[in-house]
């Protein structure tokens, strides 16, 4: 019976890897507290070589089933290690626990979330000190220290080691000197917030409050279900959103993700906006509102307007692989205005090197209120000054390991003359595979690091190629199915 049992932990951790930002996976399957310890002692290995005993360690999670049991039990692997452990009151959104990990001066934090991910799933990830998600060369150490690590629970720690804090009232001061409050109060705009059962209830509510905003709040309460749909604020997901909105002719629709890093928003007139959109308002009015300067980072599978308005203000633009990390290890290099992902993550200078759906809400609102014109407006003048209108599509594609893997490798060793008809310029390998394509359009196959995908992006100057490029695209990849048989 001990023999078995040691297998099936080996087999267990061996399906611990972390991705874009951090390890999930599926609660009670890969997702236990016995894979939780493992991990959290690899991660306090880490952070004995980075860190010395006298800084505390936080941990905090999101409103997913268990997720406050997962990070009690972290918090007593550390405490028996000899760590000193804050642990929220309550649940928490990522970047509010990313902020609190540098304004502690702690040891870093353990973030239990799986994001925007389906209820089924949990997950953990390390933000260290800087306040920024954990770069490869720290998750690699982590990764290998899970191999020797003990999964056995330890005894109770001394009470004095763990206690709860509130991380709220620290986050939100620093929050609204990002912000110009009064422009907001005295624009006196109605708001739709739909919390989408995550985190940022009793946070963006509180805010637009702050702010003087007449607004409604739906799903502000937990359910770990996020009543039957995904807590991910893209358009399927924010019907009700949409209908109050123009309903109610409010100004903005705003929406979190599960842990309130990613924003969703819907302009006055119940249109859902793309991040890539959002991005480009807000370099905008950044720059021409607010005085601000720096260089744009983008990942590889982000609109190539930023491109445009990089250009058109002579600032620096820097392409990332995809992951928020990178973009955070950019802005402790350089002055970042702005660093944000088409998945609906950024971030911009003076605030932390983590995205925050929180701020990116806030200063939509803000924007408007500098501006006094509709966000439909603002949208039209933004994608007009960077020589839009331009298409996305992305194709989310199930594919078995051995058949993303095939696809990959048969991008990697061979570049296709045209896709659609379109003549292939250049091949990029920065991050899965880019096929740069005549008059502007581009096409990049990648795997999912945090679901079991193959993602397809594609953009283009002509609405009418987005389906023949995906289907051209589809149409090679499932004739590699053949090649995993």
């Amino acid at each position: 019976m001990k023999k078995v049992a040691k297998m099936n932990a080996s087999s267990n951790s061996s399906k611990i890897k972390f991705g874009t930002d951090g390890w999930r996976g599926i609660i009670a399957d890969d997702f236990t507290f016995s894979n939780v310890r493992k991990v959290t002692r690899a991660i306090a290995s880490y952070i004995e070589t980075a860190y010395t005993k006298n800084r505390p360690v936080l941990v905090a999670y999101d409103t997913r089933f268990l997720a406050e049991q997962f990070a009690l039990t972290a918090a007593k692997v550390l405490a028996d290690l000899g760590w000193t452990v804050k642990i929220t009151e309550r649940d928490c959104p990522t970047p509010v626990i990313a902020y609190n990990a540098r304004y502690l001066n702690s040891a870093g934090a353990l973030m239990f979330t799986a994001s925007h991910n389906p209820a089924p799933y949990c997950g953990i990830k390390y933000i260290p000190d800087y306040a920024g998600p954990a770069t490869p060369e720290i998750t690699d150490t982590i990764v290998a220290n899970i191999e020797g690590a003990s999964d056995v629970p330890p005894p109770n720690p001394p009470v004095s080691y763990i206690s709860t804090f509130d991380p709220k009232p620290d986050y939100m001061r620093f929050l609204y000197t990002l912000l110009d409050v009064q422009k907001i109060r005295n624009a006196r705009l109605k708001v739709k917030y739909d919390a989408l059962h995550s985190t940022s209830r009793g946070y963006l509510d509180e805010v637009l409050q702050h702010c003087g905003c007449d607004f409604e709040t739906f799903h502000a309460w937990r359910d770990v279900l996020f009543g039957g749909g995904m807590p991910e604020p893209k358009q399927e997901q924010l019907n009700q959103l949409v209908e109050a909105v123009r309903c109610d002719k409010a100004d903005l629709g705003l929406a979190t993700d599960g842990d309130s890093d990613r924003f969703g928003i819907v302009d006055e007139q119940g249109n859902f906006l793309t991040p890539n959109t959002v991005l480009l308002i807000l370099i905008r009015h950044l720059i021409k509102n607010k005085n601000k300067t720096g260089a744009i980072v983008r990942t590889v599978a982000t609109t190539h307007l930023l491109d445009n308005l990089a250009a058109k203000y002579e600032l620096q633009l820097f392409e990332t692989p995809v992951g928020f990390k990178y973009i955070g290890a950019k802005m402790r290099e350089t002055n970042v205005l702005i660093g944000g992902e088409e998945s609906g993550g950024l971030s911009i200078i003076g605030h932390i090197p983590e995205k925050d759906g929180i701020l990116a809400n806030m200063l939509v609102a803000e924007a408007i209120a500098y501006e006094g014109k509709p966000l439909s407006a603002l949208v039209q003048e933004a994608i007009a000054e960077a020589d839009g209108p331009i298409y996305n599509k992305r194709l989310d594609l199930h594919l078995t390991e051995a058949h993303k893997t095939a696809t990959i490798n048969f991008y990697t060793k061979y570049t296709p003359a045209e896709v659609a008809g379109i003549k292939v310029k250049q091949v990029g390998k920065k991050d899965g595979v880019k096929l740069y394509l005549e008059e502007g359009s581009w096409v990049l196959l990648r795997p999912s690091g945090t679901e079991p995908l193959m993602r397809v992006y594609m953009e283009t100057k002509f609405p009418e190629k987005l389906t023949p490029i995906a289907q051209a695209m589809e149409s090679v990849i499932n004739q590699l199915q053949a090649v995993t048989v």
